[in-house]
């Protein structure tokens, strides 16, 4: 068996129809009919059902046309992988963040990373923690930096950071003193992460507003941390984002008020590849995990 016949067999599985198959492979039906059969042969089984007016897979052809998609799909991120370690000290390396993570702890990785491998052409994506693990997947990002949880088999995931949340809002606009007090402000409106974005933190603070009594009158909705800081400062509302934002925000107007009442927290977490031993993704974890003391 040769990856020309798993490649044919894909072709003829994907089109269900040898002639069409055999125009996308650029070769005649007849050598194409007559590696399919070779593959049959060799594998002693039925993969297709041929009459004059269909072809359809057998129940083992389905079976092989998964196990062979997944093997070529294996495939890719070995060759990916294998350029990765060939640029090991050239290249490219992409790493993604969510907006809520302090942007100078980024730039601090970059410069360290720069020092020890000037070579290597660095990039940065603010990117969504859902898009990321698809991109991490894909092969797209080499380090990910996003909100846990996280369901996937094929990532790693080292914790951070623990972080808490905070309300924040304008102090021209709002008297409060302690978080004891959030309870008076359920008529206030809310500036929120929109739902599709985000939908696990978007559901997380709905959780902490009902913890203090009320459900939240969410008039705006942003992406972007920054965004709704900005919205907040404009006096369109109050909001409650984590509180490492709270602790590196030194705006005279913006006040705010860690939730200590609640005793609920986000993982932030960096992940790989588990697939990946870069000696430039240990170092970058490895940099980010020694600064996590000081988020």
């Amino acid at each position: 068996m040769e990856l020309r016949h798993l490649k044919y067999f894909l072709a003829v599985a994907e089109e269900l129809n040898f002639t069409k198959a055999s125009e996308k492979l650029f070769i005649s039906q007849p050598p194409l009919s007559r590696q399919i059969m070779e593959l049959e042969d060799e594998l002693q089984s039925k993969l297709f059902i041929r009459n004059n007016k269909k072809v359809e897979l057998t129940e083992a052809g389905k079976y092989f046309e998964k196990e062979v998609k997944a093997l070529f799909k294996n495939l890719e991120g070995i060759s990916i992988q294998t350029k990765k370690i060939a640029e090991n000290v050239s290249g490219e390396f992409r790493i993604a963040y969510i907006s809520s993570i302090y942007s100078a702890v980024i730039s601090e990785l970059i410069q360290h990373l720069k020092i020890q491998f000037p070579y290597v052409n660095f990039k940065l994506f603010e990117v969504s923690t859902t898009k990321q693990i698809d991109a991490l997947e894909q092969g797209k990002i080499e380090l990910g930096i996003i909100r846990s949880p996280i369901k996937s088999p094929k990532i790693k995931a080292h914790l951070w950071f623990k972080d808490g949340f905070s309300l924040v809002y304008h102090k021209n606009s709002i008297q409060i003193k302690s978080d004891t007090e959030i309870l008076n402000l359920k008529d206030e409106t809310f500036v929120f992460f929109n739902k599709g974005y985000a939908p696990h933190y978007h559901e997380v603070l709905l959780e902490l507003c009902a913890f203090y009594g009320f459900t939240p009158k969410i008039i705006h909705e942003a992406n972007n941390i920054n965004s709704i800081v900005q919205l907040v400062k404009n006096g369109l509302g109050i909001s409650i984002v984590p509180s490492n934002i709270a602790k590196n925000n030194q705006d005279s107007e913006i006040g705010f008020i860690e939730l200590k009442k609640v005793n609920l927290f986000t993982d932030v977490s960096l992940i790989t590849s588990k697939e990946d031993d870069s000696e430039i993704t240990q170092a970058a974890v490895d940099f980010l995990l020694k600064k996590s003391g000081s988020n």
